[in-house]
């Protein structure tokens, strides 16, 4: 068995636990540095009423922490299945290196996970996305960039 059947097998057990214990849907998610698990995590929608606790997300906050910081370089993340839209976007800013997964996308819509809408509404120009996007008081928001961009003790990102 190599390393990334170990990792995966990981994901996957923490997908199926995760089942039977009814703490949220089929997904886990394990993060690597170094060939050494970092970060796990499962899903925890339901159980914890966060839509944003997708089982990569949990496992991104869970490697964040144990290592004190946002930048994940210099790890891969295995998921049990291919990441949604949300869970790819914070792969990315986590600065992650390679993403393994089990399931497709369109294994997840079998089971009704179907994350098409939202690939979908994403690549839809912001006037035809059905969530409205309404602009509102820019100039004094733009305040809180302009203090950013002038800033010098900042953390870059």
């Amino acid at each position: 068995m190599t390393d990334h059947e170990k990792f995966m097998r990981m994901a996957i057990a923490l997908s199926r636990e995760n089942v039977r214990s009814g703490a949220g849907g089929p997904f886990g998610a394990v993060v690597v540095k170094d060939g050494e698990v970092i970060g796990r995590g499962a899903n925890r929608v339901t159980s914890g009423n966060d839509p944003t606790a997708h089982a990569e997300v949990v496992a991104i906050r869970d490697a964040c922490k144990a290592l004190g910081t946002f930048s994940l370089a210099g790890c891969d993340i295995y998921s049990s299945c291919e990441p949604c839209p949300m869970c790819f976007a914070a792969i990315y800013w986590a600065r992650i290196g390679k993403i393994y997964c089990g399931n497709t996308l369109q294994d997840a819509a079998d089971i009704d996970f179907d994350d098409a809408l939202l690939y979908t509404q994403v690549a839809l120009p912001k006037e035809k996305r059905s969530i409205p996007l309404i602009p509102l008081l820019r100039s004094e928001a733009l305040a809180a960039f302009e203090e950013w961009r002038n800033k010098t003790d900042k953390a870059p990102y």
